[in-house]
C-alpha cells in the first residue's frame, strides 16, 4: 500500500467494508486477514508488545458518525485526521506498512478526547486502539531533536508535583510584578517562543492555600472512608480545589485519607504512549493507598480518573499487580459520582448564579459521568444551569496536547470560549484543571467576562454559605 502523506487532503480515503454478493459486509474475512497479519512476524509498523488489536480495528465500519465529533476533523476536514482515518492507518500498519513520519503525524494530532467513542454506534474501542498505537510510536519511531527535547521537558516536569510546586514562587513573582502583562502586550514571547507563550497564557493566577492534612475526620456520622488523589497540576496550581474537595467529603460524612508523597497517577504518561512510565506511577499509587483501609478512592480531575479506572488493563501483564490493580480500579470514583451514590446529607445554601457547565472530555466521554455533576449543581437552591452548544467538541487542552500543538489548540479553545460566552452565564463550571486553564486563556483572548470554577468549589461555596461573590470575584 502507498504511504499516506501528512499534507492535508492528499491521503487516501479509507475504503468501506468489503461487500458480499448479497450486499452484506464480509466482516469475518476482514478479521481473518488482519489476524493473519498480526501473526506474520509483524515486519511493519508494530512489534509484538501490545500492538493495536486487529479485531478492534475490524469493528469500524467507516460509517462516519465519528466525524462531526472529532476536533481535528472539524478543524481541517482531513480524512486521515478523523478516527476512522486513523483506524485505517492502524490497519495499514498491521498489514505491514512501516511507521512513517506522516503516519505518526496523524496519530500525534489526535487529542484523545474520546468523543468518537461516545458517538460510535458500533462500539469501536478507539480509546484502546490509539493508546496501544501511541505506545508503539514512542518505542519505535525516532522523533526529531526539537520534538524529543520538548517532550522530555514536559515529562520531566508535569508528572512530578514537587517539581511543579517549585515553579510557584517564580511564577507568582512574574505575575505580581506586572511583567506578565507587559510580555502579553508586546507579543514578543509569542513570536520568539510559541511554546513558552502557550504555557504563559495557560498559567492560572496563584493563590496561597495550605496543604490538606493527612487525615480529615467525617462530620457527623461516618458514612465512608475515602482515599483522595491530590494530583500534579491540581495540587500545584489549583490547591483550593483540593481543599474544597476535602471539606465537601467531610461535610457529607466521609473520613478523608491523604497520604503524603503519593505522586502522579500516570494519566499524562499513558495518554501519550509512555506506558512503562505510567505503569511505574500506577504501582507506586497502589502501594501508597492499598493498605489505608479505604472504601473508595476519590478523584477531582477528569483525566486522572479516566486512567485510574483502567489500572486493571494497564497492569494486566504484571503478575504481582494485576489482581491488585483491578481491585484498586473498582474503588475509583469521580467526586461527583461518589456524592451522587451517597446522597446529600449536608445542607445546601442558596447560590443565585447562572452557570454554564462544561463536560470535561475524560469525565463525559471516557467515564460517562454527565448527569451526576449536573444533578448536584441543580440541587443548589437558586442556581441556574445552562448548556453549552457543541458540548462534544474538546476545548483543546487534552493533557499536554495544547502545549505540543499550540495553534490548533488555541483555535479549539476560541471555539469553546465563544460557545461558553454565548450562554450568557456569569460562571463557567467544569471538573478538570486543564480545561479551566485552556478555556480561561481563550476567554482572555476574546476579552470575555465570565468567572471560572471547579465543580467542587461551587458545591463548597454552597455548603459553607459563602455566597456568589466567593466564586465570581477574581
Amino acid at each position: 500500500m502507498a504511504d499516506v502523506d501528512a499534507t492535508r487532503g492528499t491521503g487516501p480515503t479509507p475504503p468501506g467494508p468489503r461487500q458480499t454478493a448479497d450486499g452484506g459486509h464480509n466482516r469475518s474475512h476482514e478479521v481473518d486477514a488482519l489476524r493473519a497479519a498480526e501473526t506474520a512476524g509483524r515486519p511493519g509498523a508494530f512489534d509484538d508488545h501490545h500492538p493495536p488489536r486487529a479485531d478492534l480495528v475490524s469493528d469500524c465500519v467507516h460509517c462516519g458518525f465519528c466525524l462531526t465529533t472529532c476536533p481535528t476533523y472539524v478543524l481541517w476536514g482531513e480524512e486521515m485526521d478523523s478516527p476512522r482515518g486513523r483506524i485505517h492507518l492502524i490497519a495499514q500498519g498491521l498489514e505491514g506498512e512501516p511507521l512513517t513520519d506522516s503516519m505518526v503525524t496523524h496519530f500525534d494530532q489526535c487529542l484523545g478526547c474520546m468523543a468518537c467513542v461516545t458517538a460510535c454506534p458500533s462500539g469501536v474501542r478507539y480509546d484502546r486502539l490509539i493508546e496501544d498505537t501511541r505506545a508503539q510510536v514512542e518505542r519505535r519511531h525516532p522523533r526529531g531533536r526539537r520534538d524529543r527535547a520538548l517532550r522530555a521537558a514536559i515529562f520531566a516536569l508535569f508528572p512530578y508535583p514537587r517539581r511543579l510546586r517549585l515553579l510557584r514562587g517564580p511564577l507568582w513573582a512574574y505575575q505580581k510584578s506586572g511583567l506578565r502583562s507587559l510580555v502579553t502586550r508586546t507579543g514578543l514571547l509569542e513570536r520568539l517562543a510559541p511554546t513558552l507563550a502557550t504555557l504563559d497564557s495557560l498559567a492560572p493566577r496563584l493563590r496561597g492555600v495550605p496543604r490538606p492534612p493527612r487525615r480529615v475526620a467525617a462530620r457527623g456520622t461516618r458514612r465512608a472512608v475515602v482515599g483522595m488523589l491530590t494530583g500534579c497540576v491540581q495540587s500545584a496550581f489549583f490547591p483550593d480545589v483540593n481543599s474544597a474537595t476535602v471539606r465537601i467529603l467531610s461535610a457529607e460524612g466521609c473520613e478523608v485519607l491523604i497520604p503524603p508523597g503519593q505522586g502522579c497517577c500516570g494519566a499524562l504518561s499513558v495518554h501519550n504512549g509512555r506506558r512503562a512510565e505510567a505503569e511505574r506511577f500506577a504501582r507506586r499509587l497502589i502501594d501508597t493507598f492499598e493498605q489505608t483501609g479505604m472504601d473508595w478512592f476519590v478523584v477531582n480531575a477528569a483525566g486522572c480518573g479516566s486512567s485510574l479506572k483502567e489500572y486493571g488493563e494497564l497492569l494486566a501483564d504484571d503478575p504481582a499487580y494485576a489482581a491488585r490493580a483491578v481491585a484498586f480500579a473498582a474503588k475509583v470514583r469521580d467526586l461527583t459520582e461518589l456524592l451522587d451514590e451517597l446522597g446529600p446529607v449536608a445542607e445546601r445554601h442558596p447560590l443565585p448564579v447562572t452557570i454554564a457547565y462544561h463536560d470535561a472530555c475524560h469525565l463525559g466521554h471516557a467515564q460517562g459521568v454527565r448527569e451526576q455533576p449536573r444533578a448536584l449543581l441543580r440541587g443548589i437552591p437558586g442556581l441556574e444551569l445552562r448548556e453549552i452548544a457543541d458540548p462534544e467538541i474538546c476545548c483543546g487542552s487534552a493533557g499536554v496536547w495544547n502545549v505540543l500543538n499550540p495553534e490548533p489548540a488555541a483555535e479549539l479553545g476560541d471555539r469553546k470560549a465563544a460557545a461558553v460566552l454565548a450562554t450568557g452565564a456569569s460562571l463557567l463550571v467544569t471538573a478538570n484543571p486543564g480545561c479551566l486553564m485552556q478555556v480561561a486563556a481563550a476567554i482572555r483572548r476574546q476579552n470575555g467576562k465570565i468567572a471560572l470554577a471547579h465543580t467542587a468549589q461551587v458545591l463548597d461555596a454552597s455548603l459553607r454559605n459563602l455566597g456568589v461573590a466567593a466564586l465570581t470575584n477574581d
